[in-house]
């Protein structure tokens, strides 16, 4: 009996934002393992090169392009390189994420407001809109949005955060049903608290944490590595049938 092909991604481009650490870098280690051709991506180029050497070290392939996806210049720039080089995306992870305010709802600073929604709603739907146009063009391809179980559940003195990350998940039903006609699947991410660079005001602070795994009925806090293979899932000819799902991955937090 043969192993299974399902999730074989030989062949195909990959596109990971927010790809220089965390569960941006599992993700796109993964995906390479499984034989992707993995674009690295996040604002500054030298940890992308990094992962990407790391990556191709370890016999997979990957290409490092820096792209702030607060930036509209930014973002058509990279489409532009995507398709002059590999004339072609499969796969396209939207990760990068901001969440620069950490208060009360009635002290957010408007600054922080325009940066979020600048990040996490603008970037994430025009970073799509590119990818789709170039998987449209190519019959078809897979787009995972990392929101965040904060999109169902409002993290405490998270207040704009999460409005986006709901904002995300409603944003993947909208691709997905508008995109299946050109063969695009869309589906959402939903991590829990994970040990991330990104979460270490929560998993670094014992009061805020101890509080948080009392709702955690796996009562440990996620490796970005957990993260991944939920992804590879997404991306892969696993989940063929599978569209506009938001995919909880949190230890059972939600449940």
């Amino acid at each position: 009996m043969s192993k299974t092909q399902l999730f074989d991604l030989d062949g195909k481009i990959a596109f990971v934002s927010g790809a220089s650490r965390g569960i941006g870098e599992a993700i796109a280690h993964l995906l390479a393992q499984q034989g992707a051709h993995v674009i690295v991506s996040s604002r500054k180029l030298d940890g992308c090169q990094q992962v990407a050497e790391a990556i191709v070290a370890a016999g997979g392939k990957a290409t490092a392009i820096a792209c702030h996806i607060g930036e509209m210049d930014q973002i058509g720039a990279v489409f532009a390189r995507i398709q002059e080089e590999f004339g072609r995306l499969d796969i396209l992870v939207n990760n990068a994420a901001t969440n620069p305010q950490f208060c009360n709802v009635l002290d957010t600073d408007l600054s922080a407001f325009q940066k979020t929604v600048d990040v996490n709603i603008r970037g994430y739907f025009f970073m799509s809109v590119e990818a789709g146009k170039l998987m449209r063009a190519n019959g078809g391809g897979s787009i995972i949005n990392v929101a965040s179980i904060n999109g169902v559940s409002p993290g405490a003195y998270q207040g704009i955060y999460s409005m986006t990350k709901a904002a995300v998940i409603n944003m993947t039903k909208v691709f997905a049903k508008e995109c299946a006609q050109f063969g695009i699947r869309c589906n959402a991410l939903l991590p829990g608290l994970t040990d991330t660079k990104f979460a270490s005001a929560l998993v670094k602070n014992d009061a805020i944490l101890n509080s948080v795994l009392q709702q955690v009925p796996l009562k440990r806090v996620a490796d970005p590595k957990e993260m991944a293979g939920a992804v590879l899932y997404l991306a892969s000819d696993a989940s063929s049938y599978t569209t506009g799902v938001s995919l909880n991955v949190d230890g059972g937090f939600l449940s």
